[in-house]
């Protein structure tokens, strides 16, 4: 091992590398085409050529290979495709297979599916790997025919394809829904008067282009306008879905046939009442009385007061004073209608407190401003407001006297959680005259400057009034 290990260092020193073997490789399908791939049978016979490209390392073992066509009511249609290559070079690493096809006018309109034969490499290689069937890829946005040869006659396909699978409420079907979160048995149909049938719920449409269709054959029970199903009085409904025959697609329709019962009533609840609480000791839990549906199911409550109380259950927890509603509502089910919105309040009564407020009564407009003060037995804070804004304003707690007059000041406490709000009210009389503001102003002579601030400021006898921009 030791003397195979210097031997090699010694190759890489001098810039030799030891032949590894390749690893064993597959045929690669470099491309695989037809021309055309749709076809008209009302036409000459039309031939399609075909192409297949396919490489190998170590050359392509076979000189010609077959591609085959599969169509509605078993049609099938074959060609040879041959190698170009002339003569044949096994070694070939890269081989085109070639060969053409006459669809004769007398096969049935349809997709048909197109594959051709495997094609192996070259054996001198000391092994042998096939392609496997070899299968065309996408060619148009047709669903189920997506990467067909189109043979169309008179323009029509006739394609034979499940434009749409269902219903759901069929569970003896089987079916694997594309998109099984819709599409289930969760939430079957109801079949009762007054309700309606949309196939679009129960039926997956698998061809985006087409919409469903529904008729019935008997309107005295279930009528429809081609898109719902409306179900109008007992006894038996007998109704189609479908989507319609076009250019690429033959009809397809699936027939229903169902019983039809009585309207579902709307049940009335039965509601209680509950009694007054205090807000003492809060947060608290009380419990609650209980409402059943007509199935005998609890109803549980919703609180639509979260900043008194919070329903839990059969229970209620209470957080602050004031009033709690609670609603109540029974679901829909199959046999009866979503019941009425029915409402049940309580008040949650909060402590009194007092507030002491009693401003200075008299002011003097030369006063200009007074910080007011208030307290409440709560000891929460408080708010003042004015609803004299010509005679008086309020800055948070600064009282600005703005003209002689009555002043009406009001300090509120807006209430806690376990506390009730209060006010009170204060007027105060605002005497004398606004005091005249002082200016300042600059006055200049020469390289004097004197700068003046009073009531009636004027400049001396000799200055100028400076401007703003000198």
């Amino acid at each position: 091992m030791k003397i195979k290990s210097v031997f090699v260092a010694l190759l890489l020193t001098v810039g030799f590398a030891p032949n590894v073997a390749q690893a064993n490789v597959r045929p690669v399908v470099e491309s695989f085409t037809f021309t055309p791939n749709e076809v008209e049978l009302i036409s000459a016979s039309t031939a399609v050529a075909f192409e297949l490209v396919v490489s190998h390392p170590s050359g392509i073992k076979n000189s010609s290979t077959q591609v085959n066509l599969s169509g509605p009511n078993g049609s099938t249609l074959a060609a040879t495709l041959n190698r170009n290559d002339a003569p044949v070079n096994p070694t070939l690493t890269k081989v085109t297979f070639k060969g053409s096809l006459v669809i004769p006018q007398n096969i049935a309109a349809g997709a048909y599916t197109v594959t051709v034969n495997e094609v192996s490499n070259n054996p001198s290689a000391g092994y042998e790997y096939g392609t496997g069937t070899i299968t065309t890829s996408k060619l148009r946005d047709l669903v189920g025919a997506e990467s067909a040869l189109l043979i169309r006659s008179s323009g029509d396909l006739n394609l034979n394809y499940e434009t749409f699978v269902g219903p759901t409420h069929n569970t003896t079907l089987g079916i694997a829904y594309n998109n099984p979160a819709v599409y289930n048995n969760n939430n079957p149909p109801i079949w009762k008067v007054g309700e309606t049938y949309d196939p679009n719920k129960y039926y997956e449409l698998r061809v985006p282009t087409l919409s469903l269709l529904v008729t019935t054959s008997t309107p005295s029970v279930c009528s429809t306008d081609g898109k719902e199903l409306k179900l109008i009085a007992a006894g038996n409904c007998t109704f189609k879905v479908s989507t319609a025959r076009t250019k690429d697609y033959i009809f397809k329709e699936s027939t229903q046939n169902v019983t039809i019962t009585a309207a579902r009533s709307k049940p009335e609840l039965m509601i209680g009442t509950i009694a007054k609480q205090t807000s003492k000791n809060l947060p608290k839990l009380i419990e609650i009385f209980r409402v059943y549906s007509p199935s005998g199911v609890f109803i549980l409550p919703k609180a639509t007061t979260p900043t008194v109380c919070i329903a839990a259950g059969f229970y209620v927890q209470i957080v602050a004073g004031g009033t709690c509603t609670l609603t109540y509502q029974s679901e829909a089910t199959t046999s009866y209608l979503a019941s009425d919105l029915y409402s049940v309040s309580f008040e949650v009564t909060r402590d009194p407190q007092t507030i002491t407020f009693s401003p200075t009564t008299n002011m003097n407009l030369s006063s200009r401003s007074v910080v007011l003060s208030a307290s409440a037995s709560s000891g929460a804070g408080i708010l003042f407001s004015t609803s004299t804004p010509t005679i008086c304003s309020i800055s948070d707690s600064t009282l600005n006297l703005l003209r002689a007059g009555n002043c009406s000041v009001t300090a509120t406490q807006g209430g806690t959680a376990t506390f009730a709000p209060v006010s009170a009210t204060a007027n105060i009389v605002i005497a004398g005259s606004p005091v005249a503001s002082r200016k300042t102003i600059t006055c200049v002579k020469g390289k004097n400057t004197k700068r003046i601030s009073s009531i009636n400021t004027k400049c001396p006898r000799g200055f100028k009034l400076r401007s703003n921009g000198g």
